[in-house]
C-alpha cells in the first residue's frame, strides 16, 4: 500500500463530512504558510510547460482544476495550485448564508469509486467569500492561477425571484473572481434545475450580460446537468451563444444510479466513475453543437479518462471525487501521461493540440 492508500484507509474510517473537514483544516493551514506551499508544489504539481493552455482569455498552467464543492467558502483559495491544480472553482456560494441539508448528507461508495451528496449549498454567503478572497489576494504569495467562483440560488428564495438572488451573489463575488460559473444544475436545491429551461435561463444570462457591461468583463460559464435531453442541450447552446457566454461546464452530478454495483438508496447527486459515461455523452453533445470552450468534469480519475475528454472536445478538466479516491498525486500523474500522449499526437504542446482540434471542428448548426 502506498502512503496515500494508508492515509485514505484512515480517513475512510471517519464519517465522510468529518473526514472532509479534517483534510480542509490541513489545506487551510497550508494556505496561510507559504513555506508549506513550496514543498507541496514541488511534490504534487505538474511541471511540464507543454500542459499550459488558454481558454476564455485566461492562461492556465495546466488543464486540471479542482471542481466546485470542495472549497465552498474559499477558505483555502491560495493553496490549491500547490496541489497541482491549474485553476480552482470555489463554491457553490449563494447570496444568503445557509446551513444546507441536515446530515448525514455525504456518502461514499468505495466499490464504485463514487460519492452521493445532498449537501444543499451549505456556505457562509457570497459576501463572506468575497471578503475572504479579497484579503487572500492581497498576500504576497497569492498564486498566479485563475480562480473561479461558482454561484447558485439561495434555498429560501422562490424560483420567480431567482434572478435577483443571483444578482446579489454575483455583485459580491464579481470583483474577486477571474471567472464565474453559474450553477443551475445541482439536484439538491428544490426547483434549481428548472433554471436550465429556456424561459428562466434566458433571464439569468441576460442579467450576466448586463453585469459584464456594468461591472467589467468576466468570463461567465454555465454548469449543466448530465440528465438533459437533446432538445434541452439545443436550447442551452442557443442561449449560451446568444448571450455570449465564455464556455460550458459538463457536467454536474446525476440523479440516476446507472452503473452502480450497489445502490445505497440515498437521495442526492452521484459523482465519480459511474457518472463518466453520462458526462462524456453531454460533452460530445455540446461539442457537436458549439465551438464554445468546454470544461469536462464528472468521473475523471485517470490520465486515460482525461485524454478521452480532451479528444472529445474539452479544453479544461476538473476533478473532485477522483481526487479523493486516487489521491493528491492525480494531477501530476495525469500531466505526465498527457505529455507522452502529446508526443504521440505529434503536438508541440496542449495548446497546439486544442487549436488544431478546434480548427477542424464543424458544429452541426454551423
Amino acid at each position: 500500500m502506498d502512503i496515500y492508500g494508508f492515509v485514505k484507509a484512515q480517513l475512510f474510517r471517519l464519517e465522510p463530512e468529518r473526514a472532509h473537514d479534517l483534510v480542509m483544516r490541513g489545506v487551510v493551514w497550508s494556505a496561510h504558510h507559504p513555506g508549506a506551499l513550496r514543498p507541496l508544489s514541488w511534490v504534487l504539481a505538474p511541471r511540464d510547460e507543454r500542459l499550459a493552455v488558454t481558454a476564455f482569455g485566461l492562461r492556465f498552467a495546466n488543464p486540471f482544476g479542482l471542481a466546485a464543492g470542495f472549497d465552498k467558502d474559499g477558505v483555502a483559495a491560495a493553496a490549491w495550485p500547490a496541489f497541482g491544480f491549474g485553476h480552482v472553482e470555489l463554491g457553490t456560494v449563494t447570496a444568503l448564508p445557509q446551513p444546507g441539508n441536515p446530515p448525514p448528507r455525504l456518502f461514499r461508495l468505495p466499490d464504485d469509486a463514487a460519492i452521493i451528496n445532498r449537501m444543499g449549498f451549505n456556505n457562509g454567503g457570497a459576501d463572506a467569500l468575497a471578503d475572504r478572497v479579497r484579503r487572500a489576494r492581497a498576500r504576497p504569495w497569492w498564486p498566479d492561477a485563475p480562480l473561479g467562483v461558482n454561484v447558485g440560488k439561495s434555498r429560501a428564495v422562490a424560483l420567480e425571484d431567482a434572478v435577483a438572488d443571483y444578482e446579489r451573489a454575483l455583485r459580491s463575488v464579481w470583483p474577486v473572481a477571474d471567472f464565474i460559473a453559474l450553477n443551475v444544475s445541482s439536484p439538491n436545491t428544490p426547483d434549481l434545475r428548472l433554471l436550465q429551461e429556456a424561459e428562466h435561463l434566458g433571464a439569468l444570462l441576460a442579467l450576466c450580460e448586463r453585469l459584464r457591461r456594468e461591472l467589467g468583463e468576466r468570463p461567465v460559464l454555465l454548469k449543466i446537468a448530465p440528465d438533459l435531453s437533446d432538445a434541452a442541450l439545443d436550447d442551452i447552446v442557443t442561449l449560451a451563444e446568444r448571450f455570449t457566454l465564455a464556455g460550458l461546464i459538463a457536467t454536474n452530478t446525476t440523479t440516476t444510479r446507472e452503473g452502480l454495483r450497489h445502490d445505497p438508496l440515498e437521495a442526492g447527486g452521484m459523482s465519480g466513475v459511474p457518472l463518466a459515461p453520462r458526462s462524456m455523452a453531454v460533452l460530445r453533445g455540446l461539442r457537436a453543437r458549439t465551438r464554445l470552450p468546454l470544461v469536462a468534469v464528472g468521473g475523471i480519475d485517470s490520465a486515460a479518462e482525461a485524454i478521452r475528454r480532451l479528444e472529445a472536445g474539452a479544453t479544461l478538466l476538473q476533478v473532485y471525487t477522483g481526487w479523493i479516491y486516487r489521491g493528491p498525486l492525480l494531477p501530476r500523474r495525469m500531466g505526465a501521461e498527457i505529455g507522452r500522449w502529446l508526443e504521440r499526437q505529434g503536438a508541440a504542446d496542449l495548446q497546439a493540440y486544442v487549436t488544431a482540434r478546434d480548427a477542424a471542428h464543424r458544429p452541426s448548426g454551423a
